[in-house]
């Protein structure tokens, strides 16, 4: 049965609760004032708080102020009790995270509908958390070794074939299948350091994450930067017809390096899911305090609804031949653009095309 903490000064009010819900089967535990009821919720560890506003020691925003400020009791259902004359005030609890209020006095069946209420959505909430966990699971269960069987099995049978086969190849012939090897290695490096990149990224917060983010940093020559790390991806999918490039002078607030990762995966995307022979086009626009780039491939596309659910590792159809990739490289990107205080927009037509549009402001915002 679901626990619940009552936290009222009022004896009368307090007592009277506790005897509706102990007379439901609920597990009940109380405190006189705001302090003691931190320390009841550290010990009791309720599913739902019914909280006062008005007490001594410290008050229901205290008290709610600090409970939204632990991270394990974030999503507490927390409800406040107040009174008539105060109802014009339950906007600023509801502000610092209250689930709901009740206004005394309240009847019987008043108590118990909130409660169901607010333990029914909590309930709801943690089956959805479950099983989005669960699809999370299943995909990187699926992505990882997709991704990282692919060039480990290029490798080792390239490399097989270079040790048998070296006597009889020619000096072109061995150049050629060590550099097969070596862009396999690389791609399984690079989604290697993309994990732990990653993994940063959820780790740390925005002004620990790269030292100097905020700060004015530039990239003066940003198009011969984007051209270079282009003309590069052409080459490694052996590809550099399809590409069609057209860029003027630019100028982005990022660092060189932030700037190579960011264009790295975007247009490393437009190639793998596009299919050899296709154009991959890059053009860039600037106006009204913005540099605006566009990637266009012309591949595999993706719906509305997949749009909307890109995240890391999810794949939409594991059992699909089509390219999954882990959805590391896009996430990754657009993290960074966003600690640039840029956006990304994503605009596709399955099956026909995929514009990727990342916008940064020409001139950093001052720092807060």
């Amino acid at each position: 049965m679901a626990k619940i903490l009552v936290i009222e000064d009022e004896a009368g009010v307090r007592d009277s609760i506790v005897d509706i819900l102990n007379a439901e089967d609920f597990i009940v535990d109380s405190a006189t004032n705001g302090e003691e009821g931190l320390q009841q919720i550290r010990d009791f560890h309720p599913d739902l708080v019914i909280c006062d506003v008005m007490m001594p020691v410290l008050d229901g925003y205290g008290v709610l102020q600090q409970v939204r400020q632990a991270p394990d009791l974030a999503t507490l259902p927390f409800v406040f009790l107040t009174a008539k004359a105060e109802r014009v005030d339950f906007r600023s609890g509801m502000d610092l995270g209250a689930d709901d209020y009740l206004t005394k006095p309240f009847s019987h069946d008043d108590l118990l509908s909130m409660i169901h209420a607010r333990l029914g959505a909590q309930t709801a909430v943690a089956q959805q958390t479950e099983a989005q966990l669960d699809a999370l699971r299943s995909s990187i269960s699926t992505a990882l070794p997709r991704e990282l069987g692919s060039p480990m099995r290029e490798v080792l049978k390239l490399s097989a074939n270079l040790a048998e086969q070296a006597p009889q190849l020619s000096p072109d012939e061995v150049t050629t299948i060590a550099k097969a090897i070596h862009r396999s290695a690389q791609r399984t490096a690079r989604l290697t350091q993309n994990i732990m990149l990653f993994a940063k990224l959820e780790r740390m917060s925005r002004d620990r994450l790269f030292p100097g983010t905020r700060s004015p940093q530039r990239t003066e020559q940003a198009d011969q930067v984007i051209i270079d790390v282009a003309q590069t991806l052409a080459a490694d999918y052996l590809r550099d017809d399809d590409l069609d490039i057209t860029l003027e002078p630019l100028s982005v607030p990022m660092s060189e390096a932030q700037l190579r990762k960011v264009c790295e995966e975007l247009i490393d995307n437009a190639f793998k899911f596009s299919p050899m022979g296709t154009p991959i086009k890059i053009f860039a626009t600037t106006g009204e305090g913005t540099v605006t780039l566009y990637v266009i491939d012309y591949g595999q596309g993706m719906t509305p609804e997949q749009i909307a659910h890109i995240g890391a590792y999810l794949q939409f159809d594991p059992e699909s031949e089509q390219a999954q990739g882990t959805g590391l490289g896009l996430i990754i990107a657009k993290r960074m653009i966003e600690l640039h205080q840029g956006d990304v927009l994503i605009e596709s037509i399955p099956g026909q095309q995929t514009i990727v549009r990342v916008a940064l402001p020409e001139s950093p915002s001052p720092q807060e």
